[in-house]
């Protein structure tokens, strides 16, 4: 288990301000943990060439790779996780196809955390906890309900949404196993100098995650 407080980068080609393949491996060199590989709009075609291709930059700097939404994906590049939202295949359905491939699951409410979780999840993300571009118009949920999902799950509960390392304080109070960022890191003129600082937040935190966060039992042979 990781007792550290995680921190996650997910991508997203509309958000980033250049190559975002190459901001992903500049952000692992400052410190995240995890890339979850997401494409809205692209192909599975895409994907999996952006998957391939941040797999062993990740992993050699002691980074996890996950797979957002396709689980076939996840499973051809040998991925270390595989991330689901709403439209993605049902939790269970993907559990049994993974196997022990760390899965987490994107919720918005205490009850999609625990069906998520009874389903078979490691771990939830949930947001968005403060305003962000990725949700225009869409008002955030906060640290009072990402409080009561963290003491409410036996998981780890990643909070994301509109987090920068000024609020990592208060998110980590909630006893959330870390963030997930987007925009934060991907649009600053420096991802790794800015990943860098998410990173110190994180480890200055007097807190501790109510739950560790997982790792593979298994990890990808690519």
């Amino acid at each position: 288990m990781h007792d550290r407080f995680q921190l996650h980068l997910v991508t997203d080609r509309k958000q980033a301000r250049g190559d975002p393949a190459g901001a992903a491996a500049a952000a692992v060199r400052g410190g995240v943990d995890w890339v979850q590989v997401r494409e809205k709009s692209g192909t599975a075609r895409g994907l999996y060439e952006t998957a391939l291709d941040l797999a062993p930059r990740s992993r050699t700097a002691g980074a996890r790779l996950s797979v957002n939404d396709r689980v076939d994906v996840a499973l051809a590049t040998g991925a270390d996780g595989v991330h689901l939202a709403g439209k993605s295949l049902p939790p269970e359905v993907a559990r049994g196809l993974v196997g022990a491939v760390v899965l987490g699951v994107s919720v918005h409410s205490l009850e999609e955390a625990r069906e998520a979780v009874a389903a078979g999840a490691d771990y939830v993300t949930f947001g968005h906890v403060y305003p962000t571009s990725s949700k225009p118009g869409s008002p955030p949920r906060g640290v009072v309900e990402l409080a009561e999902i963290v003491e409410s799950v036996e998981v780890p509960v990643l909070a994301v949404g509109g987090i920068e390392a000024s609020s990592v304080r208060e998110v980590l109070k909630t006893g959330a196993s870390g963030v997930a960022v987007i925009s934060a890191v991907l649009a600053a003129r420096s991802p790794e100098r800015e990943a860098q600082r998410l990173r110190r937040a994180l480890d200055d935190s007097r807190h501790r995650p109510r739950h560790p966060f997982p790792e593979p039992t298994t990890r990808g042979a690519r």
